[in-house]
């Protein structure tokens, strides 16, 4: 039986922050928007909730059609509702982040996406929307998260060096991690196994190769 509401109804939306680290820097997925408004601009992936959907399939969704993305850590993030968010209507956002190991890289813009490319977090141009105040939140909350989680192990490829590791903690909290601490850290926590097999860079000596136990499973540490 349909039913006729009183009040008015806002409208839903998903965005995605999508970080990876390249280039010893930590980098931001954003697409080049192909229609109103703000064509033109950059903005962060996301669209519109489907009736018979979740906000994370909806997420999952938009973020595979712009850009060719699918298959990563997504994480539930905050919820911006603003009034004046949106110069369309009266739209809320449910933010999620996403991470990407930097071997995985292969992107496409599709759907209302007219371009997407990688952004240095520092050098980022100006965002549609209120998407800057929400990629600025989702690096407060990753920053964070490193103390107390495994999540940083969701940019790992599949083998990786503790050196490797320690520089994405470095990259993300912009700041040098003592290195015996650090690796007497990340082995306590049991989430990452030896391979056996070691790599040589450049002229040190040949590193241990690591990789991560449940690839798929972001452990609370404290």
């Amino acid at each position: 039986m349909s039913y006729c509401y009183d009040y008015p109804r806002p409208a839903v939306t998903t965005d995605v922050v999508v970080f990876t680290i390249r280039e010893e820097t930590l980098q931001l997925l954003l697409i080049k928007r192909a229609a109103a408004p703000y064509q033109g601009c950059w903005a962060l992936p996301g669209g519109f909730v489907e009736p018979d959907e979740s906000l994370e399939q909806a997420a999952a969704r938009e973020l595979e059609e712009e850009t060719g993305v699918a298959g990563v850590y997504l994480e539930q993030l905050y919820t911006y509702g603003a009034p004046d968010r949106d110069p369309r209507d009266r739209i809320i956002s449910v933010a999620y982040y996403a991470l990407v190991p930097s071997d995985r890289l292969q992107l496409r813009a599709a759907s209302d996406a007219e371009d997407v490319r990688w952004f240095g977090f520092d050098a980022l141009p100006a965002l549609a929307f209120d998407h800057d105040h929400i990629a600025r939140m989702a690096h407060e909350r990753l920053a964070a998260k490193l103390d107390y989680s495994t999540i940083a192990l969701q940019f790992m490829p599949e083998r990786f060096t503790l050196g490797e590791l320690q520089e994405v903690y470095e990259t993300i909290l912009r700041a040098p991690q003592d290195k015996r601490n650090f690796r007497k850290r990340i082995l306590a926590l049991e989430a990452i196994e030896a391979t056996g097999e070691r790599r040589r860079n450049g002229a040190h000596r040949p590193a241990m190769l690591y990789r991560v136990r449940d690839p798929q499973r972001v452990a609370i540490i404290k």
